[in-house]
């Protein structure tokens, strides 16, 4: 079969394409009623016009879910957590559950599958990212779904440090697995 008869490997590869670049890929942002740029209280710009959310999804046997964040993302070219804009109304866990299946797959549209376990809020006043901690219940296999990941891999905890880290996933990071440490 030829890749014009499999339309799940264009797309596949049309998605490689664009996470690799450093152009914005036609027919991005704004898409939905989160998308767009605001400024915090430090004076940056930050992506979620309501603020955003992203799952730190560990799998008991393989580590944390991370996002190779594609190159003309903020920061892009470095590691993170599945998630984006908030869109208006919806709560900061369905935000990270519906921004991981549409970049990664997993976990399960509804959020089947997983424990949430704690919640790590990032608050700048106008805007806020709110890191949503959860374990997964059984294996998900997590695939590509949209231009925003060059690559998607499960990562050893002990491993973490060794990845680029987007800075703010960096800074977090402490915190975050002293948040996680008593539920392994």
């Amino acid at each position: 079969m030829s890749s014009s008869e499999n339309p799940d490997q264009d797309t596949a590869e049309q998605n490689a394409q664009a996470a690799n670049s450093t152009r914005l890929p036609a027919g991005r942002p704004p898409r939905r009623s989160g998308d767009g740029w605001t400024w915090g209280s430090d004076g940056r710009k930050h992506w979620g016009l309501n603020g955003a959310a992203g799952l730190m999804l560990l799998d008991p046997e393989q580590g944390i879910l991370m996002q190779h964040r594609a190159l003309w993302s903020v920061e892009g070219g470095t590691w993170g957590f599945p998630g984006g804009a908030r869109d208006l109304g919806e709560s900061a866990i369905d935000a990270a559950i519906r921004e991981s299946w549409e970049e990664a797959g997993v976990p399960d549209p509804d959020g089947e599958g997983i424990e949430i376990l704690e919640t790590h809020v990032l608050d700048l006043g106008d805007w806020s990212y709110t890191t949503v901690i959860a374990r997964t219940l059984r294996h998900f296999d997590p695939v590509i779904n949209d231009p925003e990941s060059i690559q998607l891999s499960w990562v050893p905890i002990e491993s973490l440090d060794d990845y680029e880290l987007h800075s703010g996933v960096a800074s977090a990071l402490p915190r975050l697995l002293e948040m996680l440490c008593p539920h392994l």
